[in-house]
Parts: structure tokens; C-alpha cells; sequence
């Protein structure tokens, strides 16, 4: 039998264009069980090991991109301090993929339509995989969190609830 090509997502795309080294997880998603806990348990690994992205809009600076551990939650007020805004809120889920070209459950924090500016949370900073979106429902990045923060000028922050 021959195997499955994996889809290219634009993410996909602009690792293999950089020559950043990463794999891709496929993984069964169903609207039910789209959190990191079930694909952490799809994927074999540690929920701790997947990270979301987020989207969040500050009163300043407009739309962010947050990376946070999967058992963990975003601090909106850590996120708004060390990105300059006084306040941040969630950008509406119909507002995400015209800003960014992903949908929910498949938002990859590279290779959006623009690039925003992000903070990765100091949770990735000593690991030397973690898992994020590949910019598809069902596909994760498996990929040196390092990489991804020089790429994207990024920077790794306090930005989780205690």
C-alpha cells in the first residue's frame, strides 16, 4: 500500500523553505475532542508537550500570537504587560482565519497571512521538541521550540496563570 502524502499547510511550507528541521504528526481530530488533552493522548505524548496558539487583540498593539502549554492557561494580564497593551482580549473565533488563514483547532503559529507579533511561554524555552499546530486540524508540528521563536522573532515570556 502507499503511504499517505502529507498535506503541505502554508506553516509546512515556510519550515521546509527556512531548512528548519521538524516532522509532522498526523493525527483522528473530531469537533468533540479538538483540545491538547485529546491530542496529546492521540499523539502518545504529554499534554504539557503540546502547545496552542492563541490569538489575542491588545488595546495598542492590535491582534498577538500566544503559545501556551496545553495544561495551561493564558494570563491575558501578563500577555498585555509585556507586550505593551494595558488590556488584551481573545480575537472572536470568526475573525481568525481573515486574519490569520487558519481555522480553530488548526491555528499554526508560522506561515499566517501576516506575521503578528509573538510571545512563546517560558514553559517551551528548555525543551528541545514540542508540538504545535501544522496549520491543519489533525497535523502537529513536532519541531525545537528554539527554531520557531528565531524564525518568527518571537520571544519566550511569563505569560501562563500560575
Amino acid at each position: 500500500m502507499a503511504k499517505k502524502k502529507t498535506q503541505k499547510t502554508n506553516a509546512i511550507r515556510l519550515l521546509e523553505q527556512k531548512k528548519i528541521p521538524f516532522t509532522v504528526s498526523e493525527y483522528a481530530f473530531s469537533d468533540e475532542h479538538m483540545g491538547a488533552k485529546s491530542t496529546a493522548k492521540e499523539l502518545g505524548v504529554e499534554e504539557s508537550s503540546i502547545f496552542k496558539t492563541l490569538v489575542v487583540v491588545g488595546n495598542k498593539t492590535g491582534p498577538l500570537v500566544a503559545v501556551v502549554p496545553g495544561d495551561k492557561e493564558l494570563d491575558l494580564k501578563k500577555i498585555a504587560k509585556v507586550s505593551g497593551n494595558k488590556k488584551v482580549e481573545m480575537l472572536p473565533q470568526r475573525e481568525l482565519e481573515p486574519l490569520t488563514g487558519y481555522i480553530h483547532g488548526g491555528c499554526s503559529p508560522v506561515g499566517m497571512k501576516k506575521q503578528l507579533p509573538t510571545f512563546f511561554a517560558k514553559e517551551a524555552e528548555n525543551l528541545e521538541l514540542f508540538h504545535c499546530s501544522a496549520g491543519q486540524r489533525g497535523l502537529q508540528l513536532n519541531i525545537n521550540p528554539s527554531d520557531l521563536v528565531k524564525l518568527l522573532r518571537a520571544s519566550f515570556v511569563d505569560i501562563t496563570v500560575e
